[in-house]
């Protein structure tokens, strides 16, 4: 059973300008995982990651029902990817978390389903 969806847009270049000489930013928003793979990452590429990390990340928080804020924060969830390179989204929940993230020249989107782990 569905239990929340979650969606978010973000434009590239918002995040561009968030990155500009800002490690702050990337501390707020990444996990120490996240940051280390992003490192390796320069550009567009950097950018897109970004996005769509912070785009997955606040679709998760709606698809909670919160938000970013008190209960779920940005640091609270990670996203990885497994041996095909799908994103994975892993964070303190028993629900079973679906996660899409896709970009294009201007945005990046994420859509987050979570679906009730009892059957």
């Amino acid at each position: 059973m569905i239990v929340g969806i979650g969606i978010d847009i973000i434009e590239l270049n918002r995040i561009e300008k968030m990155l500009d000489g800002k490690l702050k930013f990337m501390e707020r928003i990444l996990t120490e995982k996240e940051r280390s793979v992003a490192a390796e990452l320069k550009g567009n590429r950097l950018v897109e990651f970004v996005a769509g990390r912070f785009a997955a990340k606040e679709a998760y928080s709606k698809a909670v029902g919160t938000g970013i804020g008190k209960e779920v924060s940005f640091l609270d969830v990670e996203i990885k990817n497994d041996e095909r390179g799908k994103p994975v989204l892993v964070a303190n929940t028993e629900n079973i978390v679906h996660l899409s993230i896709s970009h294009s020249r201007e945005f990046a989107v994420a859509q987050v389903i979570l679906e009730s782990s009892s059957r």
